[in-house]
């Protein structure tokens, strides 16, 4: 077990408000490379989220992000499919939420989101009511309309782009 003394990704977002892109790229490069392990392992997290990254040290910063909370987690072969509702309602993928058969397609969603959020400061999907909140996740509306994404890559509107898609199989993978 390793001692994070670094805290949360959430704490550091709510402090820094927006990453710049390098930072950003550091950061979701990190988080795909563990889930790509999961994955590569048959482990579907499940819950991807700021909170559950978890940074070692507040010197070394962001490169040192690590994956907590696998309390959601499940095993899936290349064939399997998981079907329970669950998630972080603002992190959880369209076939989630529709209650279709799912596979680890729904990490990539959450780190898809998670990027966003450290871009531009602000969640892709937001509502005050879970009911619109899900209808809004499960349309796949969202929009670079913030003044925050003026800065923002071409680049890395792509890449938000091609894993914040409805489809999971048309969803960028690690």
């Amino acid at each position: 077990m390793e001692l994070m003394q670094g805290g949360e990704l959430f704490d550091k977002i709510i402090e820094e408000e927006q990453f710049s892109e390098s930072e950003a790229r550091v950061a979701i490069k990190s988080i795909i490379s563990a889930i790509e392990y999961c994955h590569l392992k048959g482990i579907c997290h499940r819950d991807i989220k700021p909170e559950n990254l978890l940074l070692s040290s507040k010197e070394i910063g962001i490169a040192s992000l690590k994956v907590a909370d696998f309390g959601l987690a499940r095993m899936l072969g290349d064939d399997s499919l998981a079907r329970t509702t669950c998630g972080t309602p603002g992190y959880v993928a369209p076939e989630v939420l529709q209650e279709l058969p799912y596979g680890k397609s729904c990490d990539v969603w959450s780190i898809g989101v998670v990027a966003f959020i450290m871009l531009s400061g602000t969640p892709p999907f937001y509502e005050e009511d879970n009911f619109a909140l899900f209808e809004q996740i499960k349309a796949c509306r969202y929009d670079f309309e913030a003044k925050t994404w003026e800065v923002v890559s071409k680049e890395a509107k792509d890449f938000v782009e091609n894993i914040l898609v409805a489809d999971p199989s048309k969803r960028m993978t690690c």
